[in-house]
C-alpha cells in the first residue's frame, strides 16, 4: 500500500482497533498459475501471538479460494474503513486562490500474513463459536451455535473450511486530509457533517478523531 507519511497509520493498538471495528474483510491471495483469487467475509482478530495476532474465519468449501490458499505462502486481509468523496468547495482556500482539486478521504488496513486451514471439526466448531459469540454480544438475545439442532450443525460444517491467518505485518491508512491547512481539514469536517448520507458522516467523524496537528514553531524558532 502506498503510505505517504502524512497518512500512514503505525500504533498496532490502533491497527487493531479498525479492524475489531470493521469486521468485514476482503481476503486475496494468489493462485500456483499467477492469477488470484479474492473473498469477502468477516474476520475475528485473536490477539495472539502477540503482538500482532491472528485472524479468524471460515470459507465456503465449494469456493475455489480454498485451493488457492491450500498452497499460498501469503494473504492478505483488506479491512476498508470510513471513506467519502472530498469536494473542493468544502475548502476555505478554494475562495483564496481556487488552486484545489477533489479527493477522496478513506481509513485502510491491510493484514498481511501465512494462511492455515482448519478442517478437524472440533477446532472448526471452536471457530465458528467464537465468531458467533463475538457478533452476537450485546444483543438482548444472543443467539448460540447450540440454539440449533445438532446434526444441522454438524451438516453447516461439512460445507465450510476455517481459516487461521497468523499476521506477520499490519500497514494502516488514514488519509483524512491531514495534508491540508487547518482551516481547509474543518471545512471538510463541516461539509461532511452537513450531508445525509452515511459514509459522509462516518467520514466526517473519523476526521474529529484524529488528534490535532501538532503547533507550529514560532518564526525564527529553532
Amino acid at each position: 500500500m502506498y503510505l505517504p507519511p502524512a497518512f500512514r497509520e503505525d500504533r498496532i493498538e490502533v491497527l487493531q482497533g479498525l479492524v475489531r471495528e470493521i469486521g468485514l474483510a476482503t481476503l486475496v491471495s494468489a493462485t500456483p498459475e499467477g492469477g488470484v483469487e479474492i473473498t469477502h467475509l468477516p474476520l475475528l482478530l485473536d490477539p495472539e501471538p502477540a503482538p500482532l495476532g491472528t485472524l479468524l474465519g471460515h470459507l465456503a468449501r465449494a469456493n475455489p479460494h480454498v485451493g488457492a490458499l491450500r498452497q499460498a505462502r501469503e494473504a492478505v486481509a483488506i479491512f476498508l474503513g470510513p471513506e467519502a468523496y472530498v469536494s473542493p468547495s468544502f475548502y476555505p482556500s478554494k475562495r483564496t486562490h481556487g488552486r484545489v482539486v477533489p479527493t477522496w478521504n478513506y481509513v485502510a488496513v491491510h493484514a498481511i500474513g501465512t494462511p492455515e486451514l482448519v478442517e478437524d471439526r472440533a477446532e472448526l466448531l471452536d471457530l465458528v463459536r467464537r465468531l458467533t459469540d463475538h457478533h452476537e454480544r450485546g444483543r438482548a438475545a444472543p443467539w448460540a451455535v447450540e440454539d440449533a439442532p445438532p446434526d444441522f450443525v454438524a451438516a453447516q460444517l461439512k460445507g465450510i473450511v476455517g481459516l487461521r491467518l497468523r499476521l506477520e505485518r499490519i500497514e494502516g491508512k488514514l488519509k483524512l486530509s491531514q495534508n491540508r491547512p487547518v482551516d481547509d481539514r474543518a471545512g471538510v469536517v463541516r461539509g461532511l457533517a452537513a450531508s445525509s448520507d452515511p459514509g459522509d458522516l462516518a467520514t466526517a467523524a473519523a476526521m474529529r478523531a484524529l488528534a490535532p496537528p501538532p503547533p507550529r514553531p514560532p518564526a525564527g524558532g529553532a
